[in-house]
C-alpha cells in the first residue's frame, strides 16, 4: 500500500488500493509481493494475460520507428494492417474501421457516425436512438445517454439526450412461467417495434444493444433468434443496428466478434477492451460498406475526431493481440476452458443457497446472488454484498468483477468472470476455489451467511 497520501484523484477517494508492480500471465503481483489471479481481466481487458512476449516486441518495434503521427496528416502501417485484418474477419458486408481510444469514444463515435449517415441520405429527422435497461455502453454524455445503467446515469440526467429504453432479454428474470425460450425472446424483441411505431420510424436512427450484456447485467446471453427478430424489425422500419462489443468482442465468447453466433450483421459494431488486451488504450468502430459509402460519395468526411485517432503504437500493440489470438488457437481455448468454467462454477456454485443463476457464454461467465432461490429475492441493496465480495476476493489473492444493481439499478447483485484466454485447467480450480471463500466470507460479513 502507499505510505502517503496519494495525489490520485482515484475512483473511490475512500480505498487503499495495492500498488500493481508487475504483470505475469493470467497473475498480477502488487509492490508487497502479494499474487493475484486476475480472473476478470480489469473489466474484461487482458484478454492474453500480462506480460506476453509477443506484444511487447511490437510495441518496442514499433517505438523504435515511430511512436505517433496524427491521423490529420498521415496515415500508418500498424493502421492500415489492423483496419484490413479486422475487416477481413468481421461479418461480410462490414468493411470499414475508424480507430479511437477505447469503449466509450468507439460509441460516441458509433451515435454520431449514425446520425451524420443520415444526415448524408438527406434524412434529418432521424435523431432518436432506442436502447435497452440494464445496458452500458460508456460514460462519454452520449454512450451514457444510450446505456440503461441507473446508477451511472443518475447524477448526469439533466446533460444527457433523450433515449427510450427497451427491456433487456433476461430470461432467468422476465421468461414467463411455461414460455418456451423462443417465443419469449419473440415476446421482447417485439417491444422494439413497438417502440419504434410509438416514436415514428421517421425519427429513429438506431438500435444499439450488446449481444452479451456485460457489467451492468452480469453476463445475460440472449435466446436463440432474439437479435435475428431485432435485425428483421431495423431492416423493416430503416433503423440502423449498433451492436456494442466493447467487452463481449474479440474473442471473449467464443468466437472473435459475439454476434457472428446470434447469426446476424449489423450496420456498425463498436470495439475496445479484448482488441489491444491493455496492452495499449485502443478502441475501434466498424461500419458497413453502405455506411461508408454513403459518406464518401456524400460530404466526403466524418464530422469527429480524436487527437489519439488511428495511434501507431496502439494500432500495433493491437494487431500482434489479434495475431496471438489467432496462432495461437486461443478461440479453441476459450470454448474448452469456457466449458471446464461453467461445470466447475455449477459444481461448485449450484447447489449454493445464495447463488440463483449461473450463465455465459465462453469465456465470460456470471452469477447472479439472490437471497431466495425459489423467490429469486434478491439480496438488500443495503447490505453493499458486492463490495464485501471484491474486497474478500482481493484478500484471498483473487481479482473478480462483482457488482450491484443487476435487476433494475438497485436491486440485485453479481459476480463477472473475464480470464484470459490463456487460462489453464490448474486456473480453473484456483479460480473457483478462491472464489468460494471470498464468497462466503463476505455473506458471513454482512450477516446474511453463519
Amino acid at each position: 500500500m502507499l505510505q502517503s497520501p496519494s495525489r490520485i484523484f482515484h475512483r473511490n477517494l475512500k480505498s487503499n488500493l495495492p500498488v500493481a508492480k508487475a504483470g505475469d500471465g493470467v497473475y498480477i503481483l502488487d509492490q508487497q509481493g502479494n499474487r493475484y489471479l486476475d480472473a476478470c481481466g480489469g473489466a474484461a481487458v487482458s484478454c492474453l494475460g500480462h506480460g506476453h512476449p509477443r506484444v511487447i516486441g511490437s510495441i518496442k518495434r514499433q517505438l523504435d520507428s515511430m511512436a505517433y503521427a496524427h491521423s490529420g496528416f498521415f496515415t500508418s502501417e500498424p493502421g492500415e494492417e489492423l483496419a484490413e485484418f479486422l475487416a477481413q474477419r468481421a461479418p461480410e458486408g462490414i468493411e470499414h474501421v475508424y480507430f479511437l481510444s477505447g469503449g466509450s469514444e468507439a460509441v460516441e463515435a458509433a451515435l454520431k457516425m449514425a446520425r451524420q449517415y443520415f444526415l448524408e441520405a438527406d434524412q434529418p429527422s432521424k435523431q432518436k436512438f432506442i436502447a435497452r435497461r440494464q445496458s452500458y455502453h460508456g460514460n462519454t454524455l452520449g454512450a451514457l445517454g444510450v446505456s440503461g445503467n441507473k446508477w451511472r446515469r443518475q447524477q448526469f440526467e439533466p446533460l444527457l439526450m433523450d433515449v427510450d429504453h427497451i427491456s433487456p432479454c433476461y430470461p432467468y428474470r422476465d421468461q414467463r412461467d411455461g414460455e418456451a425460450e423462443r417465443d419469449y425472446g419473440l415476446r421482447v424483441a417485439n417491444e422494439l417495434e413497438a417502440k419504434i411505431e410509438e416514436m415514428g420510424a421517421e425519427n429513429v436512427i438506431a438500435f444499439i444493444a450488446e449481444p452479451v450484456v456485460g457489467a451492468t447485467g452480469g453476463v445475460l446471453v440472449p435466446v436463440p433468434g432474439y437479435f435475428k427478430r431485432i435485425r428483421e424489425i431495423c431492416d423493416r422500419h430503416d433503423i440502423l443496428l449498433i451492436l456494442d462489443e466493447v467487452m463481449c468482442g474479440m474473442g471473449r465468447t467464443g468466437s472473435l466478434f459475439a454476434c457472428e453466433q446470434e447469426g446476424v450483421r449489423p450496420d456498425i459494431i463498436t470495439l475496445a477492451k479484448g482488441l489491444a488486451g491493455g496492452y495499449q488504450p485502443i478502441g475501434a468502430t466498424l461500419c458497413s460498406n453502405q455506411i461508408y459509402s454513403q459518406f464518401r460519395d456524400g460530404s466526403g468526411a466524418f464530422q469527429h475526431g480524436h487527437t489519439y485517432v488511428g495511434h501507431a503504437t496502439a494500432c500495433a500493440a493491437a494487431l500482434a493481440v489479434q495475431q496471438t489470438i489467432e496462432d495461437e488457437n486461443l478461440l479453441e481455448n476459450i470454448n474448452r476452458m469456457g466449458e471446464a468454467l461453467n461445470l466447475a462454477l455449477h459444481e461448485r456454485f449450484g447447489e449454493h443457497p445464495f447463488i440463483g443463476d449461473i450463465r455465459g457464454r465462453g469465456l465470460f461467465q456470471g452469477l447472479e446472488l439472490v437471497a431466495d432461490r425459489g423467490t429469486k429475492e434478491p439480496l438488500s441493496h443495503q447490505l453493499s454484498v458486492a463490495a464485501a465480495i471484491k474486497r474478500h476476493g482481493m484478500a484471498q489473492g483473487l481479482a473478480c468483477y462483482p457488482n450491484s444493481g443487476t435487476i433494475d439499478g438497485l436491486r440485485g447483485d453479481h459476480i463477472l468472470l473475464a480470464p484470459p484466454y490463456i487460462i489453464e485447467h490448474s486456473h480453473i480450480e484456483e479460480m473457483t476455489e478462491k472464489l468460494g471463500m471470498a464468497l462466503d466470507s463476505a455473506l458471513k460479513e454482512v450477516g446474511v451467511m453463519v
